[in-house]
């Protein structure tokens, strides 16, 4: 167990959370990542994180739920973004994952990942 962080920042307790999560320790990641969005809820990178642990755990509704405010809070949010239509793609979600491509696209049209995947959807 990775010992408690009680007195960093918010962004420390971000990158922190960043860093396990990277390392496979989902279960501290967890930890830290939900003690930024206790203190910061409308931190936009600690949910995508989230939304990354749970896609890697096998947890998608609370994937795309944590990627879908990723998305909220920030709309340009490309990585979370392509990563939203992964996940919807891995529940079946067709046309969902292709929206998501595609809202990319518009923002991007040279996004090198929406490209590279919005091929299996159209």
């Amino acid at each position: 167990m990775v010992p408690q962080m009680a007195d960093a920042t918010v962004e420390e307790r971000l990158q922190r959370g960043m860093e396990l999560r990277i390392a496979g320790a989902y279960d501290d990641a967890l930890v830290e990542l939900q003690a930024v969005v206790s203190l910061d809820p409308d931190n936009a990178r600690a949910h995508r994180e989230l939304g990354l642990i749970f896609n890697f755990t096998g947890r998608f509704e609370e994937c795309i739920d944590e990627l879908r405010r990723t998305v909220t809070l920030d709309p340009t949010f490309h990585d979370a973004r392509c990563e939203l239509a992964l996940a919807y793609s891995m529940i079946g979600e067709f046309d969902e994952a292709r929206a998501e491509l595609e809202t990319v696209l518009e923002q991007d049209p040279t996004n090198q990942t929406a490209l590279r995947h919005i091929v299996y959807f159209r």
